[in-house]
């Protein structure tokens, strides 16, 4: 299950960078969020009365998380492969780990990772990365560290997936003023649309849905560590769907950050503290 939701999420940003000359990076991640929010909503149902302003708080900061994040990695892949920019952007939950792990040993993690990293900028995927979209995957990771900090809490006051359902709804709101200014009335053609509803499914409905069916059979530290394999599902799902071809250079590049994550997952785990895990 956390596999397929993997390839899910990877293969549907792939197709959202062949969306994105029809409607722009900001118009194709508005028109997955709002698409997304809808069917969430009408299957899940939330309930809006009996919340306080803390909960309500808490579903904003994570709708506002979720819509910087995908914004921002939507921008990246619009600039770089899509195998560079996940892997850029899974820094910010290794980060996350390491330091809720507090260990010395994951000075080493982070050091491999940066490792990864320079090789990748130095000369991944035909000679250097654009600087623009390297510096947005890394706020993307940034955020997706936000964004796991805030699902967990979020999960903590609501039941099911109805704190999900109305922060999605939230980060539909906060991204629609970007997509209606950036493509306007291209948001509404019909095959645009039908293509964005799949992005929508692959990358938001159904890998959440089948995340939430896993962390029901999985230990937390084993889920991290699966999810820690996206840099090399995106590495093939660009190679596939985008003739983005991997050099050795850049093979070893992703092979040392999914290392460096894999180790400070283990190393959060043998500390007693739980991984941080994708909501």
């Amino acid at each position: 299950m956390v596999l397929a939701g993997g390839l899910s999420v990877q293969f549907g940003a792939a197709v959202a960078v062949l969306l994105m000359p029809r409607a722009g990076a900001f118009g194709v991640v508005t028109l997955r969020l709002v698409l997304a929010a809808l069917v969430l909503l009408v299957v899940c149902r939330p309930r809006l009365r009996g919340h306080s302003r803390a909960d309500w708080g808490t579903v904003v900061v994570f709708g506002a998380a979720m819509a910087a994040m995908n914004a921002l990695f939507y921008q990246a892949v619009d600039r770089i492969p899509l195998g560079a920019a996940v892997t850029l952007e899974v820094l910010g939950p290794l980060v996350l780990s390491v330091a809720a792990s507090r260990r010395l040993v994951n000075v080493l993690w982070a050091a491999l990772a940066l490792g990864g990293v320079a090789l990748l900028g130095g000369g991944g995927f035909g000679g250097g990365l654009d600087p623009v979209g390297a510096a947005c995957a890394l706020g993307a990771g940034a955020m997706w560290a936000a964004y796991i900090v805030f699902s967990a809490r979020t999960g903590r006051r609501f039941p099911q997936a109805d704190g999900l359902a109305l922060a999605m709804a939230v980060g539909a709101l906060l991204t629609l003023p970007l997509g209606l200014v950036e493509s306007g009335s291209r948001l509404v053609v019909p095959s645009t649309v039908l293509l964005a509803l799949g992005v929508a499914v692959m990358s938001s409905v159904l890998p959440y849905t089948l995340e939430l069916l896993a962390l029901r059979r999985l230990p937390a530290p084993t889920f991290a560590v699966l999810m820690s394999l996206e840099p090399a599902i995106a590495a093939v799902a660009g190679f596939l769907l985008l003739d983005q071809v991997l050099s050795a250079r850049d093979a070893v590049a992703i092979a040392l950050v999914i290392a460096a994550s894999m180790g400070a997952v283990r190393s959060a785990t043998k500390a007693g503290r739980p991984a941080p895990i994708d909501g």
